[in-house]
């Protein structure tokens, strides 16, 4: 897992960038799904599924555990409230901005 916080937010957006992947997110947090339960529900080989959920686990989104012969898959909740909050700080920064422009127009 990364452990600076940029890099951290990179792969976090990398891994939030693609659709299916966003999917797979969803779908773990609700539970934990096999990795072959997670392939079954996309038009796409089993490996291009394990590079997808590979993706989210570098990202520190979901980890992964051993049971018998299949790989289970679960959503980390204080990763996304991670994202949540990243974003928040975002939305904080650009709102002062248009703050700004809002005052500086009405002054004009």
């Amino acid at each position: 897992m990364i452990e600076d916080a940029e890099g951290r937010a990179d792969a976090f957006f990398h891994a939030l960038a693609d659709r299916t992947r966003r999917d797979i997110l969803r779908r773990v947090l609700a539970g934990e799904h096999s990795v072959t339960q997670l392939a079954a529900n996309y038009d796409m080989s089993f490996a291009a599924v394990q590079k997808h959920v590979a993706v989210l686990e570098r990202a520190g989104l979901l980890t992964k555990r051993r049971h018998g012969r299949e790989q289970l898959a679960s959503g980390d909740v204080d990763a996304v409230r991670s994202v949540a909050s990243m974003l928040s700080e975002l939305e904080g920064v650009w709102r002062g901005r248009i703050d700004r422009i809002d005052s500086f127009l009405q002054e004009g």
